[in-house]
């Protein structure tokens, strides 16, 4: 082996439990068939034209026994495979990549992305696994899939990301000569984005929950660079793990399909879901994981405000509502299901100043339905900061439908009371909004748009105020981080079950992290 395709033993033998023998003989494998004898002299070693990046997984329908590994190239490959090992270092499957692609609308430039499906699976099992085209060095890592049945985990979960990196070339008009050239930021990323993603690795949860905003390509120069560089910095944990997303707004890109959604529909490959077209594949879709079914949307279909680079409110013509309508009547029908979470982007709650504000399309159109089938956590996005909601149930009759709270108490919560819903927009974005909290809160709320502005065809908000009695807690003092929740099945078919979350501060380098909270949501099981 070269010091290209030469795992982490230490991390690998740890996360899939191998012994060093059972290593040495997956890694010898993959090699074997990557470069067999009659190509070992042609290859020589040189490097790929076409490299393996921004190796990540997705849970397919059945979180227990599917998973889909994708990565992407700027041209196309052959041969894209995925190679499967277990505990005993033998290979277990090759299983095809099926190539997806996109053209973006702004650069001009195809790209290519391809998704392995590995199926059969054992619940709860850990996997060594290698990804690979023709030409290129495998990209070794490994998963977990999900329990099936009631069974502890842990998963976590933040929002508006960004990236990292410095992806835009400007020229200063200060008299230099030659001019001067730097590098920004120009798709709201920060140091930050970098640190939140460490984060989620230092906590080594089952899956992470990404609510939307992930890399705000829409507004960068270079559209394909801010996906690019998105994968390069999530690829470190999201190759070991599923980053399972909604979108948001800044998904939203023109030029990129009739919706603008095509970039974040090529580059993942999430589960079916009932009522989708071409135009909203992947748009929304749920999976399970023991006893927790998580349930993501696309907010955008419902939300009033116009946030993306076209207005694309109503454009399932009903079909997500009606399939969620469906999803959670089923979900909350089956006994092997205590907990519904559900990811999304735009919010109910918000007690943030000149920000966003909570939307009254999320109001009207989701919160009925959480309150009809128990939904137990909303977790959200959009908003540049961290608050939490008590547990709400029911609406005031007035111009805002404000939620009521159904409990006051915050460090036990019974969801069986309602849903608690968590803004957690601290992935990294270089706008955070912890130091615009009103005090004491209050919330301004999306009621509608105007007409199109004539000069930047924006469709401006219009805002009515309210007070925010479902506040719970909120983080004015830091701007960045992620929650991680834990989820304890109980011992006692009938007793309780219980997810006990932490929200961590992201304060630096490496994931370094602190507790600002924590909390425990509580249920009775439901066999």
């Amino acid at each position: 082996m070269n010091d290209k395709t030469e795992p982490s033993r230490r991390f690998l033998i740890q996360a899939a439990g191998m012994s060093p023998v059972a290593l040495a003989l997956f890694v010898s494998s993959v090699q074997a068939e990557a470069f067999p004898p009659a190509t070992q002299k042609a290859s020589g070693g040189a490097p790929a034209l076409e490299a393996v990046c921004g190796l990540h997984l997705q849970f397919g329908a059945d979180a227990s026994t599917e998973m889909v590994l994708s990565w992407h190239s700027l041209a196309p490959v052959r041969n894209a495979r995925v190679l499967l090992g277990a505990a005993d270092g033998k290979l277990q499957q090759v299983a095809p990549a099926e190539q997806a692609d996109y053209t973006d609308g702004k650069s001009n430039r195809r790209i290519f992305v391809y998704h392995a499906r590995l199926r059969a699976l054992s619940p709860d099992t850990a996997y060594l696994y290698a990804a690979l085209h023709d030409g290129a060095e495998p990209a070794f890592s490994t998963f977990r899939t999900a329990p099936r049945g009631r069974s502890a985990f842990t998963f976590t979960s933040f929002g508006d990301q960004g990236t990292p990196t410095l992806g835009r070339e400007l020229t200063l008009a200060d008299g230099a000569a030659p001019p001067r050239k730097i590098f920004v930021n120009d798709n709201l990323g920060s140091p930050a984005a970098a640190d939140a993603t460490l984060g989620v690795e230092r906590i080594q949860p089952l899956f992470h929950l990404l609510n939307g905003d992930l890399c705000y390509a829409n507004i960068a120069e270079d559209r394909v660079r801010s996906w690019w560089d998105f994968w390069e910095n999530n690829s470190r944990s999201a190759r070991n793990r599923p980053w399972m997303p909604c979108a948001g707004n800044h998904e939203n890109e023109l030029g990129n399909g009739p919706i603008g959604y095509r970039a974040y529909q090529t580059y993942f490959s999430l589960p079916d879901a009932a009522g989708q077209t071409d135009l909203t594949r992947g748009l929304w879709y749920a999976f399970t994981a023991g006893s927790v079914r998580v349930i993501s949307l696309a907010n955008d279909d419902i939300a009033y405000q116009d946030g993306g680079n076209s207005y694309v409110r109503g454009y399932s013509l009903g079909a997500q509502k009606a399939w969620l309508e469906q999803e959670l009547a089923e979900t909350r029908a089956n006994r092997d299901i205590d907990w519904i979470v559900v990811c999304m982007h735009q919010v109910a709650i918000s007690t943030a100043d000149k920000f966003n504000g909570a939307d009254l399309g999320v109001r009207e159109e989701w919160l009925p339905l959480f309150d009809k089938y128990n939904v137990d956590l909303v977790v959200c996005g959009h908003e540049h900061h961290y608050e939490r909601s008590h547990p709400l149930r029911g609406r005031e009759e007035n111009r805002t439908l404000t939620p009521k709270p159904a409990s006051l108490t915050t460090d036990v919560v019974d969801t069986s009371q309602g849903a608690v819903h968590m803004v957690i927009g601290g992935g990294g974005t270089s706008a955070p909004s912890n130091t615009l909290l009103f005090d004491p809160p209050a919330c301004r709320v999306i009621v509608s748009v105007g007409a199109p502005d004539p000069t930047t065809g924006k469709r401006l908000p219009v805002y009515v105020m309210e007070g925010a009695p479902w506040s719970a807690v909120r983080n004015a003092g830091h701007a960045y981080g992620f929650a991680a929740f834990t989820v304890d099945p109980g011992a006692e078919p009938g007793g309780l079950t219980r997810m006990r979350v932490v929200y961590y501060d992201v304060r630096g380098p490496g994931g370094m992290m602190t507790p600002f909270e924590s909390f425990t949501l509580e249920r009775p099981r439901r066999d």
